[in-house]
């Protein structure tokens, strides 16, 4: 049909191409069952069937387990249960008292002559409890805590923002399909005009028509075949395109497939503002540097609570112990500690200093430059997300004009191909006027159903690059 057409159908492959590398999904099989889902259903499926959705979403489930661990330091942050068993010999001693008793078996600890019976054996039990819990730490868990929910909240505006760049994605996909019915459905009314035309070829070729030449008949062959091979690349586009669908969604062991309610393209109606409300929505909205921000203020949570945590610390401490072995005598004297056979309890404050300075040191000045590469990082993110702001409004302006133009240019093509079919069917017009007034007439049409998606598409890339919702378009 022409190297325009050509280069259109080209670029829709192309752009189906790289729409199928950029979404995560299941593996395609043939359903018999067909649904028709709009826009809504079909992102919550798409999100819901996303690898790359459910790994960035384990990211804030992490943050949040980090959070939680903070506030566990509340509470007896330092607990510790240990317990040691043994076999023991037993004890004995020869000793007799001044009355002729033998000693007894509390006093065997007195005697230089006892000694382990090595005859008798028993098992050596032993259980420790022993636990800290902060009193005053100049602060440094609730800014630690602190530090934890701005991260958190730092990893949920970075998912947001995936879901942002992922919902974008997945609306060109939902009206790539649209477009391809479109096209479609225009290559099959072409197709149409042209089975009239060659009919009416064929007649004046048999009446013998001296206005018919040769080089007419050639010129609507060729122009045919050419017809043929758009035809052959428009169905597998589409075919391509319900593939991706199916990879989008995840179709597996199902006997149902998807097709969007929207079966024609309509055009966004939008009023544009000034590139200045864009700019300041996106300064202030965009999930990228809304998480940038959360992040200073984690990092800024984190170097306080590592200087608190590098002051002396006020603790209560306490300490349970319990030994039982049964073999060896108790002692009830106070004085006397029998590690085997006890129980005792310690209660007491306790005064915690680090005194590894060099460590602390280095710690604090890596964060310090940690919090530095945020501010620079951000400061590049701001001037990114500027010229990302200031280049989709360009082109969501241009690609209007562009549609609004190419409309009346259509508009022009279709009264053109009217009146050359009028004169051809009244006998006035030649082949060769009527081919080129076809040939406008579908070129026109598909650069107007192309037009029409790219500015749709840029339009919700300006929303979506000033953190604004995509737009709704009207299904009719």
């Amino acid at each position: 049909i022409g190297s325009e057409l050509i280069g259109i159908m080209n670029y829709t492959t192309r752009f189906f191409l790289l729409i199928v590398l950029s979404v995560l999904g299941g593996q395609y099989v043939q359903a018999q069952d067909t649904l028709q889902i709009n826009f809504e259903e079909f992102k919550q499926k798409a999100f819901k069937n996303s690898g790359q959705l459910r790994y960035a979403s384990t990211a804030v489930e992490l943050s949040y387990n980090r959070e939680d661990q903070a506030r566990n330091q509340r509470f007896l942050p330092d607990l510790r249960y240990v317990s040691e068993h043994a076999l023991v010999p037993g004890v004995t001693s020869d000793s007799i008292l001044a009355n002729g008793q033998p000693l007894p078996a509390e006093s065997y600890y007195l005697d230089p002559n006892a000694e382990n019976n090595w005859n008798e054996w028993g098992t050596f039990n032993r259980f420790r409890v022993m636990g800290a819990q902060p009193l005053f730490t100049w602060g440094a868990i609730q800014k630690a805590v602190n530090a934890a929910e701005a991260a958190t909240e730092a990893s949920e505006f970075e998912l947001e923002g995936e879901r942002s760049e992922f919902e974008l994605r997945l609306f060109e996909l939902y009206y790539s399909y649209t477009l391809a019915l479109e096209i479609e459905r225009l290559l099959n009314d072409a197709q149409e005009n042209l089975d009239k035309i060659g009919e009416q070829i064929e007649e004046l070729a048999e009446d013998g028509d001296e206005e018919l030449s040769l080089a007419d008949e050639y010129r609507f062959m060729i122009f045919k075949e050419k017809f043929e091979i758009q035809k052959v690349e428009v169905q597998q586009s589409l075919e391509f395109v319900k593939r991706t669908w199916a990879y989008a969604l995840g179709y597996k062991n199902q006997k149902t497939v998807y097709e969007p309610t929207a079966r024609f393209l309509e055009p966004i109606f939008t009023e544009f503002a000034s590139v200045t409300f864009y700019e300041q929505m996106a300064m202030s909205n965009r999930p990228e540097l809304r998480a940038l921000r959360a992040g200073k203020r984690a990092y800024d949570h984190y170097v306080s609570s590592v200087k608190a945590q590098n002051l002396p610390g006020l603790f209560l401490g306490f300490q349970i112990t319990m030994a039982s072995t049964p073999v060896r005598p108790r002692q009830p004297n106070a004085f006397i500690i029998n590690p085997e056979n006890t129980f005792n309890t310690a209660l007491g404050l306790t005064i915690r200093q680090n005194l590894n300075m060099l460590q602390f040191k280095t710690a604090l000045e890596r964060s310090k430059i940690e919090a530095k590469r945020i501010n620079y990082l951000q400061d590049a993110a701001s001037d990114g997300i500027f010229l990302e702001v200031s280049n989709t409004y360009r082109d969501a302006l241009v690609s209007e004009t562009k549609v609004t133009q190419t409309k009346k240019a259509l508009s022009l093509a279709k009264e053109w191909l009217r009146q050359e079919q009028l004169d051809y069917d009244l006998g006035f017009g030649d082949t060769k006027s009527l081919i080129e007034a076809i040939q406008q007439d579908l070129e026109l049409r598909l650069e107007v159903l192309e037009s029409t998606f790219v500015m749709n598409s840029n339009i919700a890339k300006l929303h979506k690059a000033a953190a604004i919702p995509l737009p709704k378009i009207t299904t009719n």
